[in-house]
């Protein structure tokens, strides 16, 4: 057996400072995991979040803790670029890579400007493309390494989210194909599935229906972002080397595209 010491995994977490992306960079960094993580400062349409690093970097100072944190677009090739190579220059390798970043925006085809469309496209498709071109060499290059891109029941399509549908639903299918186009690589690709989740999109709408219908799952509790960072943490583990090209439905029934809305 080597004396070595085991090396801490360098881990890249994309909108990871706010909701559901902050509970994985917390739940991570307290797992001994090398955080880096990115978002965007600014309010995007269909979420709450803003300001997200100063609050996930006081957390993380309260704990005594610390990550990496940068404001990046993964709609940008050229940010996602720097992003990568200044984790690399730093650290010197990229172990695994959490794609979290999106946008929810309403609204059926009809009432979706192109504008719109294009911009939920690209953040919440061509961001998982962007980043995992970029890290993936350095995967390989390492020996291998694990990815979670974080889903949606939307993907499988749901009312008055018709460009969110198109975006989470293509989400899948390029994580199956990643998973098999880099098994040879070593390089595990897993989706996680949220429930109703307490997260900056669920901020803006009815809070109290919300919670009504996002509590009918096993618990009788609405899911928590900490259900989702558990999760996420279990899939980049050792505990699930053997686990790729799988979906993981954290919430109950958001896999099959959730629960009936029953009054």
């Amino acid at each position: 057996m080597s004396d070595l010491p085991v090396r801490p995994a360098v881990t890249l977490v994309t909108g990871g400072t706010y909701g559901i992306g902050r509970a994985i960079t917390l739940t991570l960094v307290g797992q001994g995991h090398v955080v880096c993580a990115c978002g965007v400062e600014s309010r995007q349409i269909g979420s709450a979040a803003e300001g997200g690093i100063a609050a996930t970097q006081a957390e993380l100072a309260k704990r005594g803790q610390h990550a990496d944190l940068a404001e990046v677009d993964v709609a940008d090739a050229a940010q996602v670029q720097a992003w990568v190579k200044n984790v690399l220059a730093r650290h010197g390798r990229i172990d695994a890579l959490v794609n979290n970043a999106a946008i929810h925006p309403r609204g059926d085809v009809t009432q979706t400007d192109e504008a719109l469309w294009d911009r939920v496209i690209a953040v919440n498709l061509k961001g998982v493309f962007l980043t995992c071109r970029a890290v993936i060499p350095a995967m390989r290059a390492a020996g291998g390494g694990a990815i979670v891109n974080i889903g949606s029941g939307a993907g499988w399509g749901k009312p008055d989210l018709a460009a969110y549908s198109a975006s989470k639903g293509g989400v899948f299918a390029l994580s199956a194909a990643m998973a098999w186009d880099h098994l040879d690589d070593r390089i595990r690709v897993n989706v996680v599935v949220p429930g109703g989740t307490r997260t900056g999109m669920t901020e803006l709408g009815n809070v109290p229906a919300f919670e009504r219908l996002a509590s009918r799952t096993a618990t009788g509790r609405v899911t928590e972002p900490q259900d989702i960072a558990n999760a996420v943490a279990f899939l980049l583990s050792d505990a699930a080397v053997q686990i790729s090209g799988t979906v993981l439905d954290v919430g109950c029934f958001a896999h099959q595209g959730g629960r009936p809305l029953l009054a």
